[in-house]
């Protein structure tokens, strides 16, 4: 057992000299957890932002006024004035995704206890504009007129809401896709560092230097995941504290770092174990390539991280429980945000390790028979 530990620990100085040789990969590294985190979170957002939006006014009356007053910056741009007449045209040139047509006699009728009706016209080839800006308008104008109504006939409304928003009450969709990036990127950078080492091991014939030595193929194997593990587990930490803690103004406390780093160890085990297992079935870099991209953008995309699971068919739903990249982004979105402890997510580590397990035996098993065929 100790001969094992010692090999192990020898080859993981190799890998550690191996990478800190290729500048290529250091810099893939440091620029997909520093930059590529930031630009992709800043350049992109799911909120609604600068809307263009106009108001057909036939009521001019206070209520409608107000109404207009409610649309504010940075949801929307200052809402313009047209006739009736141009509201085709303008919809037709795409010059506004947003045209209300407020009837005339709109507040009196109100007042009356008529049920009158703002009709919205939503130029829907904006689609994220249009769906979000759509249910926005509607809250917002709702909420306007209930207070309207509670002013002007000093009646309370039978049912009166109080919403507690929580773990993100500004609905910032930075504080979510920070570290979900950072969540992708682990997985990505971690299929293509373990399965790269393989590989380079392949093509630059180091591959037979191990052959002549007293080593196994376990040893081989775990010294990649732990050399590799070890660089993307201290990146990814540095990148959630000063990039997207820091940067982009998301609290994190410091308290759930720890039980974090712990996930995404468990996380590394098994995505460095498929990535070698994809690294020993592809015959080349260029191949392997082409076998790991898929693999992560499947994964990734159906993980919860990109898109809620619980907008998939149901089959989707249930194997995508298997997935590692699904636990992480389950786990992560729990510690980070809820600060839940290890007692709510002990059995998130359990699958990851478990995947892991089960990716590293079959693994070792095509790694001894690619071992045999090169001796």
């Amino acid at each position: 057992m100790w001969l094992w530990i010692k090999n192990t620990f020898h080859l993981t100085i190799k890998e550690f000299r191996s990478l800190f040789s290729d500048p290529v990969l250091l810099g893939l590294i440091v620029y997909i957890f520093t930059f590529g985190v930031w630009t992709s979170v800043s350049a992109s957002s799911t909120e609604l932002k600068n809307a263009a939006i106009a108001i057909a006014d036939h009521d001019q009356s206070t209520l409608s006024k107000q109404l207009r007053d409610s649309l504010l910056a940075p949801n929307f741009k200052p809402p313009i004035d047209i006739t009736i007449d141009e509201i085709d045209r303008h919809m037709d040139t795409g010059r506004y995704t947003f045209v209300l047509d407020i009837p005339a006699n709109y507040e009196k009728d109100l007042l009356t206890g008529y049920t009158p009706k703002i009709q919205l016209l939503v130029d829907a080839t904006a689609m994220t504009q249009a769906a979000i800006g759509t249910a926005y308008i509607q809250r917002i104008f709702g909420s306007e007129i209930q207070k309207f109504m509670r002013q002007n006939t000093q009646q309370e409304g039978p049912i009166r809401s109080a919403i507690q928003v929580l773990y993100n009450p500004n609905h910032s969709s930075q504080w979510f896709m920070g570290a979900m990036q950072v969540v992708g990127n682990i997985s990505l950078i971690t299929l293509l560092l373990s399965g790269a080492a393989v590989i380079r091991e392949r093509e630059r014939g180091t591959i037979e230097h191990l052959l002549v030595m007293p080593v196994s193929s376990s040893e081989i194997a775990l010294a990649k995941i732990i050399a590799n593990g070890i660089i993307i587990l201290t990146v990814a930490l540095l990148s959630i504290y000063f990039v997207v803690h820091i940067g982009l103004d998301v609290p994190i406390r410091m308290s759930s770092l720890p039980l974090f780093a712990l996930g995404i160890a468990a996380f590394l085990f098994s995505m460095a174990s498929l990535g070698i297992l994809l690294a020993i079935l592809a015959p080349s870099m260029p191949q392997f390539g082409l076998l790991c991209i898929p693999v992560y953008i499947v994964m990734y995309m159906l993980s919860g991280a990109a898109a809620p699971i619980d907008n998939m068919p149901t089959i989707i739903q249930m194997l995508t429980q298997f997935s590692p990249q699904t636990v992480l982004s389950s786990f992560a979105q729990e510690v980070l945000f809820k600060h839940a402890d290890i007692s709510l997510v002990n059995t998130h580590l359990i699958k990851m390790f478990a995947a892991g397990a089960l990716f590293l035996s079959i693994a070792l098993l095509q790694f001894k028979s690619m071992l045999s065929r090169q001796g």
